[in-house]
């Protein structure tokens, strides 16, 4: 699928194209929203703050200790919880944000359970403005994650703008897909024993650390690889065909996503201090789990030198 720099396809070309089949039915999810809306301040601290977040679930900075992870204590604000209820087609998913994440729930149970003898499904939060997990407070200024404590996926739409606004990603509808494939990875290393068998060993270019997050990459891939084969009950496909350039927007949100490429907008590189892998691994690692399945997705077996 060839390497997609950060920039090279335009969002407004590539929002245009469906990707859920618009008679799907998604209605079976139990996404939620929780939070309040708080607001970010536009072009100062609130977006410099913002940033210091988002490099860090996923980008490659630990920020857990302000995020406090483990407490399980909640946060400052209250977390009001209501239901997607409105979210029933493909139609509805490719039109709100908020219903393709519930969308994307719905399929990945169904891929995952298919594949993992017991599966149990993580909880799908769309957090608006903030709320409490069993890994501290989400909230606006922090990006999509997984906590292994509770077991929950936390996704802020609010991600994908500053993806387009501040590193020049499409953030089309299948790099969100590809990101939130990546958080259900992690769920998946957790339930199956993977993060236990390969702890955090500290940074750097093979640290385990990063193939944990190349294998999440691979493991996404596989998925959107295998996506047309699912159908809902009544044997309508969740998802169309996905086309070069919505392949190109996967990619181009793994290249965004690497750490060579985050730590390039300061002005300076340090492998020894990776967490997540170069932009060209994190491509080339969703490329071999969508061409070549999930028997491709183990990043722990392979040398140093060739991640």
């Amino acid at each position: 699928m060839g390497d997609a720099p950060a920039g090279e396809l335009p969002a407004s070309g590539y929002l245009k194209t469906m990707t859920f089949n618009p008679d799907a039915d998604i209605s079976g999810h139990s996404t939620h929203r929780r939070g309040r809306t708080i607001g970010i301040a536009g072009g100062g601290v609130g977006v410099v703050g913002l940033l210091v977040f988002l490099v860090g679930p996923l980008l490659g900075i630990d920020v857990t200790g302000l995020m406090g992870e483990g407490t399980g204590e909640p946060g400052a604000d209250s977390s009001n919880q209501s239901s997607l209820s409105q979210c029933d087609t493909g139609e509805d998913a490719n039109r709100s944000i908020d219903c393709r994440m519930a969308g994307a729930q719905v399929v990945l149970d169904d891929y995952w359970a298919q594949h993992v003898e017991g599966y149990q499904a993580p909880r799908m939060t769309v957090v608006d403005g903030q709320t409490s997990t069993g890994c501290g407070t989400a909230s606006n200024a922090v990006g999509p994650f997984y906590c292994p404590s509770d077991q929950g996926v936390y996704i802020d739409p609010d991600f994908f703008d500053v993806m387009r606004e501040r590193f020049g990603a499409s953030a089309g509808e299948l790099a969100q897909l590809y990101i939130v494939g990546h958080e259900w990875g992690h769920h998946i290393q957790n339930i199956t024993g993977t993060m236990d068998e390969h702890p955090n060993n500290g940074t750097g270019p093979s640290s385990n650390g990063v193939r944990m997050e190349l294998q999440a990459d691979c493991y996404a891939g596989a998925w959107l690889g295998e996506v047309t084969t699912l159908t809902d009950d009544n044997g309508v496909a969740y998802l169309e065909t996905p086309t070069d350039g919505q392949l190109r927007d996967a990619l181009n949100a793994a290249f965004v996503v690497g750490d060579d490429h985050i730590q390039s907008q300061s002005g300076f590189v340090n492998p020894e201090s990776f967490t997540h892998g170069t932009s060209e691994q994190r491509q080339n690692w969703f490329s071999e789990g969508y061409r070549n399945g999930l028997g491709s997705c183990d990043s722990f077996s392979v040398p140093g030198r060739d991640l």
